[in-house]
């Protein structure tokens, strides 16, 4: 029998707060978690929602230096004592609640990581908060304190749970803080599809990784305005690209839902159903070369009730569960 898929939200990543003006506000996993609840009687049975621990703080380690993790440590005492939210770095706002979620999504992240490997899951999405992939390892910004996938990805490598991880963005920004951290790695493949130009810059096609690292980068930068069927084209096309070199033993995805048409900060026009797709097609090829090894991260999305039907869209798909709009097609070639 086929174990369900994990779905995982640590509560205390719900309680970060960056202020109700802040496009990463508290209300996104408010909704997506109200979407996912409403959706579980389709999912039932194939989908199971899981508890979780937060992790060690040793765990950021692998990737932040301690100056980095002290730091944050740090603004969140600051913003304890003042009463409000302050701002860690540029556009990256945290709360007296910002250090139990950033290790609170740390522990559901590598809870979902180890029960893949384990067989309890198929594979697991887990609704992580804040996002991280614009971290670098010593320096934050863009909403993210610390980078959560890059830190699951350097343990399963470094503890041998995995030798080659993939992990795929598909967040509408370029992860740079990714990019940058695994640059010269030959053990971790980093591929991004993302709008261009957008914040923060980065991710131009030739941006393929430097010295021992070289070639385990592709970026497919997007121009403003790319439909559904486009990126989906764009998806298979690099997935194909990555499997001629690299063959992963696991697989994380960025999964950003910023490229929805409704979101206020991006300028992609996916629909959730493209997500499904956009899921099915990653486990058609990526997914089988790593016997569907496969957990999903959320990173950004700032239209609260797309992003939960968008989350909704990628579990069904996980689970191979269809997804609900009639109209879905999955381009080949």
């Amino acid at each position: 029998m086929r174990p369900p898929t994990a779905f995982l939200l640590h509560p205390a990543a719900s309680l970060h707060d960056t202020g109700w003006g802040h496009p990463e506000h508290q209300g996104r996993l408010r909704a997506l978690a109200s979407s996912v609840g409403r959706d579980m009687l389709a999912l039932h049975g194939r989908a199971v929602q899981v508890a979780s621990v937060a992790a060690p703080v040793d765990e950021l380690l692998r990737v932040h230096p301690a100056s980095h993790v002290e730091a944050l440590r740090g603004a969140v005492a600051r913003a304890a004592d003042a009463g409000r939210p302050v701002e860690f770095a540029p556009e990256t706002i945290v709360s007296d609640a910002s250090w139990d979620a950033v290790l609170g999504s740390l522990g559901a992240a590598i809870a979902a990581c180890d029960g893949v490997l384990e067989g309890r899951f198929s594979n697991a999405f887990v609704a992580t908060r804040p996002p991280g992939h614009h971290c670098t390892a010593d320096a934050a910004m863009g909403f993210c304190p610390t980078n959560t996938v890059a830190v699951v990805a350097r343990r399963l490598v470094e503890t041998g749970r995995a030798e080659r991880v993939l992990i795929v963005d598909w967040d509408v920004h370029h992860g740079n803080g990714t990019q940058d951290i695994f640059a010269a790695d030959p053990d971790v493949f980093y591929l991004s599809l993302h709008e261009w130009p957008q914040y923060p810059g980065t991710g131009a096609a030739g941006e393929r990784g430097v010295g021992a690292g070289e070639g385990t980068t592709l970026n497919v930068p997007l121009p403003a305005g790319t439909d559904g069927p486009t990126f989906l084209h764009e998806l298979r096309r690099a997935l194909d690209e990555v499997l001629r070199t690299f063959t992963p033993d696991f697989v994380l995805v960025s999964s950003g839902f910023d490229a929805l048409d409704s979101d206020p900060l991006g300028g992609l026009l996916l629909t959730p159903s493209d997500f499904h797709a956009a899921t099915r097609i990653l486990m058609e090829t990526a997914g089988g070369a790593c016997a569907g090894r496969v957990v999903a991260l959320l990173e950004g999305g700032y239209d609260p009730s797309a992003t939960g039907l968008a989350t909704v869209a990628v579990l069904r798909a996980l689970a191979g569960i269809d997804v609900a709009d009639p109209t879905l097609s999955v381009p080949e070639g």
